[in-house]
């Protein structure tokens, strides 16, 4: 920051140096003041970015890519090898377990974002409220994880295609996909924004549809007239004997297993706020987002995985066939056992709008990330450069380049390829749910150690400290034992092994790497800056909402 900092002194006579608009009535003794502090956010230092960038994304934009924005191949396709490998009751749990796990996550970045709403979000807070390496780390590290996404939904988008076309190379469709994502990425947010939304109404639509089959389904309204209600529960079981071992080992090895499958389904749930500078009134709208978390994941993930799990068998062959598109989802399987025709191509269509909205946040996100590490200095200033429609258009094209990645599909196997770049990004994903954390609680015990009351903030999230420290402690269980199988004898594999743990040397090379170079100092918790951001924005009061009316009042997704 360019503004000079000193510490309140305990002397009166030599005063606080505070500026004019901080006020003093707030400055404590050690607490860091701001001397020539500007509050206006267009002039702040740390606000530079809302002069060039668009605030184009509304609430009901940000309201559906929260909503949906993570519904993917994740749900529809990946959700079968949860329930072959844990049962019906294990997947459940599963997915249960790790959403109230992303519960956590979801309402610490937001309460971080309400108060400083930057690009790039976790990774500007880092630099902050923690240290500027962990900044350089975690921001090249969500780079990382954006380049290997966004092929990787570029490889399923093409494998889905070749459900109806097996003629064409997937690099055609590829090259396609990949072009259509670029031309979005470099107009305007908003159009970014309503691409999202209706693809967001699409998967929504089409979980309640699926639901709602499944159900009819269970009770016996499907073509084969067969009541199912709770049989697979029963037989084969509501768990799976994993990898030969019978028991409650080899129930709880297949229970765990789950895990790996529900944090990529659920990896990108965070990212409400990765554009929190191109979104109007983001101290508002980002946690109305996040608040709705909780029953998100209650709706659309866990009572879709409990309703599936009643109508396919966990012994059912096809749920373990890596096809890459509808023919491998359990509720495909699911309609073709029952007679239903029509569903594979409704939902292969529906996942394939997925896919590319899963590649298109990736872009985003990478380019965000890229942008806010520019501004922070951990990335070259070219990438600061923004067209006239407020894009930074170089960060865009940089990130877009990594999508040739796809290319590899053409000379290998798409599924494999596909499935081992699902293991890095879940990987990634841990890491990066670790670190946003990290940086809460160092935020949390800043605000206590500076005597802020954190109703002063404009969102305090509930259940804090106690989400994030079980959000952490419980993520770096997994990112330890997520590759548990490898360390089985007879079970060796090297690249699972790799894309299992690649990531956590990756992460502390990056960290201790710009500590050792730049001679950076963890921030003490007495001078973090969280008076200067609270200054901020007071000073820059959001328009009120305006008052919902009329039918309006019934929109329960976004309204």
């Amino acid at each position: 920051m360019s503004d000079s900092v000193v510490y309140a002194s305990s002397d009166p006579e030599k005063g606080s140096g505070h500026g004019e608009k901080g006020g003093a009535d707030h400055v404590e003794k050690g607490l860091p003041v701001f001397v020539g502090e500007t509050l206006d956010e267009s002039d702040a230092i740390e606000f530079q970015e809302t002069k060039d960038l668009k605030r184009g994304l509304g609430q009901r934009h940000i309201q559906m890519i929260a909503l949906a924005g993570t519904i993917g191949t994740g749900l529809f396709l990946g959700s079968g090898k949860a329930i072959a490998r844990g049962g019906p009751l294990g997947a459940l749990m599963g997915y249960t377990f790790v959403g109230v796990l992303v519960t956590g996550v979801v309402i610490s970045i937001a309460e971080l974002s309400a108060l400083v709403p930057l690009s790039g979000a976790i990774i500007r807070h880092a630099e902050h409220f923690v240290d500027p390496a962990l900044s350089f780390a975690q921001g090249w590290n969500l780079i990382y994880s954006c380049l290997i996404s966004l092929p990787a939904e570029m490889t399923a988008a093409a494998v889905i295609v070749q459900f109806w076309d097996t003629h064409l190379s997937a690099a055609v469709w590829i090259t396609i996909f990949g072009f259509l994502l670029l031309i979005c990425n470099v107009l305007f947010i908003r159009v970014y924004g309503e691409l999202e939304f209706g693809f967001a109404s699409l998967k929504i639509m089409l979980i309640v549809g699926l639901n709602i089959m499944a159900l009819v389904i269970t009770c016996g309204g499907g073509p084969d007239g067969h009541t199912y209600g709770f049989q697979y529960w029963k037989n084969p079981g509501p768990f799976v004997d994993y990898l030969g071992y019978s028991g409650s080992l080899g129930q709880f090895m297949g229970f765990y297993t789950t895990f790996s499958n529900a944090v990529y389904a659920y990896s990108g749930i965070e990212n409400i706020s990765l554009a929190a500078a191109e979104t109007q009134s983001p101290r508002r709208n980002i946690p109305i987002a996040a608040k709705r978390i909780f029953w998100r994941v209650s709706i659309f993930y866990v009572l879709s995985i409990f309703m599936v799990g009643l109508i396919v068998p966990s012994n059912d062959p096809d749920l373990l066939r890596s096809t890459g598109n509808a023919a491998q989802s359990p509720f495909v399987i699911a309609a073709i056992r029952a007679g239903i025709k029509a569903v594979p191509s409704i939902i292969n269509a529906v996942v394939l709008t997925s896919a590319w909205s899963a590649g298109n946040s990736s872009l985003l996100g990478g380019s965000r990330i890229l942008y806010g590490m520019a501004r922070e200095g951990h990335a070259p200033k070219f990438f600061l450069r923004v067209n006239r429609m407020g894009i930074p258009y170089i960060a865009v094209g940089t990130i877009s380049i990594f999508m040739c990645l796809g290319y590899m599909t053409i000379s290998d196997s798409a599924a494999v390829v596909f499935g081992w770049l699902q293991d890095l990004v879940s990987v990634a994903a841990l890491v990066q749910w670790m670190v946003i954390c990290t940086v809460y609680l160092r935020f949390y015990y800043g605000c206590k150690k500076q005597g802020i009351d954190r109703s002063e903030l404009p969102w305090k999230a509930p259940f804090q400290p106690y989400m994030a420290w079980t959000s952490l402690i419980s993520f770096g269980v997994l990112l330890l034992t997520g590759g548990y199988v490898v360390f089985i004898h007879g079970y060796w594999d090297t690249e699972t092994f790799v894309s299992s743990y690649i990531n956590i040397p990756i992460i502390f090379v990056l960290y201790f790497g710009y500590k050792f170079i730049k001679k950076t100092k963890i921030v003490p918790l007495n001078e973090l800056p969280i008076r200067h951001f609270l200054d901020i924005a007071a000073a820059n009061p959001e328009p009120p909402a305006k008052p919902v009316t009329g039918i309006r009042r019934f929109n329960i997704l976004w309204s």
